[in-house]
């Protein structure tokens, strides 16, 4: 019979400790750690690999693929959301290498993710008579307009401003523009050393999305999902379809290390990345 592992149960069950966080996120998109605080925040996880996967971005302030930072090597990553038809699916790209096309898709988005947000942000002004202290720049997702409006003296807390004003179908909701599936799929095999889909059971359709990774590198096996999940289902794609296990915490605050994976989990990824520069 399948296992559903709980929420807490997010590394293998090895009694190792993690040593990789393959999805973590930092102040270019909508995390609020600082590229310069990663390091120390991975040892203080007991961290020696972090991939850093802004949303639809490569952090400038990781010059190579692979590098160290005081001991600690940091993966220059990259979380491209795709358009999958019915439902918009998440890739995680890891050792990016600049290209042409993707250094070009990642202009457009950005574009788009700076006109969507001042949308928002018009919407929530005028709806609620408020005025947001919040940047529309590069980077900008909902997470910085919904920090705002619980800043700000609207009644709202972060999570309500998601459930009642900015979240997809609510008042204030805009929606954007991502890549096609086949299109960030090319973009991502042509950049990365590794290209796999994010947290499975995040999605309505959790086998249409396993589907997708079938034909990816890799899918993300251990996370932080919040709820019991049935992993087995998982396994069974990681191992019909040869595809790489990997986990991260999606980290977006101060804390890194919440899941991931263990030095024996991760050294078949290790051996597909470049040596750190």
């Amino acid at each position: 019979m399948p296992t559903a592992r709980s929420p807490t149960d997010a590394t293998p069950a090895t009694g190792e400790s993690i040593v990789a966080d393959l999805h973590t996120h930092t102040t270019i998109s909508d995390g609020t750690l600082s590229i310069e605080a990663v390091p120390e925040a991975a040892r203080e996880a007991g961290l020696t690999w972090v991939a850093v996967t802004d949303h639809d971005r490569i952090h400038p302030g990781i010059d190579a693929p692979v590098v160290n930072r005081d001991g600690v090597r940091l993966v220059r990553g990259i979380e491209l959301r795709v358009d999958a038809g019915p439902e918009r699916l998440d890739l995680l790209g890891y050792a990016v290498e600049h290209t042409p096309r993707l250094d070009a898709e990642i202009a457009r988005l950005q574009a788009d993710r700076r006109e969507r947000g001042a949308a928002i942000v018009d919407r929530v002004e005028d709806r609620l008579g408020v005025d947001l202290d919040v940047e529309v720049e590069s980077g900008i997702g909902r997470p910085h307009i919904a920090r705002a409006i619980a800043e700000s003296s609207a009644p709202y807390d972060y999570e309500a401003a998601f459930t009642d004003l900015i979240g997809d179908g609510c008042p204030c909701y805009v929606p954007r523009s991502v890549t096609g599936l086949e299109a960030g799929v090319e973009l991502l095999r042509e950049a990365c050393a590794v290209v796999g889909l994010a947290h499975p059971f995040r999605y309505d359709d959790v086998d249409a999305a396993l589907s997708v990774a079938r034909d990816l590198d890799a899918v993300e096996r251990w996370y932080p999902y919040g709820r019991p999940v049935d992993t087995s289902r998982v396994d069974r794609v990681v191992e019909s379809a040869s595809l790489l296990a990997t986990g991260g915490s999606d980290a977006h605050g101060q804390t890194l290390g919440a899941a991931g994976l263990t030095d024996s989990a991760f050294e078949p990824i290790r051996e597909r990345l470049p040596e750190p520069r």
